[in-house]
């Protein structure tokens, strides 16, 4: 089981979106004390994917651009460019370095790029990319944070209040716990007791699950046990969190996002052999079920037109 699929978003988007400031001070606080919080802050999801639509350079984990004010005597919006990756890649610190220039150029404002590195990699720590030719120089440095540097500090972030220190040591217990079914079980579930320890309100507890649910996967027994385990902690402690409707909902989620997840890999497979998807290929892809993705996934090594990708019958016409 891997601690993280670089190939579809997770509730890490999530988290990033309902907690931001957290996630800044958490593992950018020093960028953190330059911000105005007292002022707005805007996702702009839909601008990014604009700005960067035919710059796609590699695959990334979960990708943000937020608006937000700098605390520096004059009120200013600058923007901030937030890449969550899961493996390693090459491609990485190049792409920040066009995803950077394109953001500044769409908006004239400057533009931090800010990168989480959660893949398994201790000595992969990408900070910069640039070219000099010709006494020209263009260069971008960039903050990391990386998520093996926290191994070692696993009893600070289990004390921590900032949610993503949670999600931190529910990464690193996924890595240790990986293939040991009982241990994983036994690490989320004292993270459900933490979560339920903090007295948080509904809405972060729910949130924080999601993402421990996604990370910390287990067999349905196991996960059956988990349930249970939540229903005698939310009697004990008289609070009614996660109801029937909000499980099926996770649990809809869950399986939503990974379909989601090898719609967008099958994609740029056959877009890297037939070239643009033509509009009924996209909503086949769409509109799939795992089992048409799996077979669809198998025959786009082999098909020869992309028609006998989606029907393995047009080849015997």
């Amino acid at each position: 089981m891997e601690p993280l699929n670089d190939h579809y978003d997770s509730p890490w988007k999530e988290a990033i979106e309902h907690y931001f400031p957290e996630f800044m001070a958490f593992y950018f606080p020093d960028a953190y004390c330059k911000i105005d919080w007292t002022k707005e802050h805007v996702f702009l999801d839909q601008e990014l994917r604009s700005v960067v639509q035919d710059a796609e350079l590699g695959t990334r984990f979960v990708d943000k651009l937020v608006r937000v004010t700098e605390l520096s005597g004059e009120e200013r919006w600058i923007y901030i460019h937030v890449e969550v990756q899961g493996t390693r890649q090459t491609e990485f610190a190049k792409r920040m370095f066009v995803y950077n220039y394109r953001i500044f150029d769409r908006y004239k404002k400057p533009v931090a790029s800010l990168a989480v590195l959660a893949d398994e990699h201790k000595q992969w720590k990408p900070s910069s990319y640039g070219y000099s030719v010709l006494g020209c120089r263009h260069t971008l440095e960039f903050p990391i944070a990386k998520l093996t540097d926290y191994d070692e500090k696993l009893d600070e972030l289990l004390a921590s209040d900032n949610p993503f220190a949670l999600i931190t040591a529910a990464h690193i217990l996924t890595r240790q716990t990986r293939k040991e079914h009982q241990e994983r079980y036994e690490a989320k579930l004292s993270l459900v007791r933490i979560l339920y320890k903090r007295h948080w309100d509904k809405q972060r507890v729910i949130d924080l699950f999601k993402v421990i649910d996604w990370l910390m996967t287990l067999p349905v027994w196991l996960e059956t046990q988990i349930w249970q385990a939540i229903e005698t902690i939310e009697e004990h402690k008289n609070m009614k969190y996660i109801t029937s409707v909000e499980r099926i909902a996770i649990a809809k989620g869950r399986v939503e996002g990974r379909l989601e997840g090898e719609s967008k890999l099958l994609k740029r497979l056959l877009e890297r052999r037939f070239g643009s998807l033509p509009a009924w290929a996209i909503e086949s892809l769409s509109n799939a079920t795992e089992p048409a993705l799996e077979a669809w996934g198998e025959a786009v090594l082999t098909a020869p037109t992309l028609e006998a990708v989606f029907n393995p019958n047009a080849t015997q016409k």
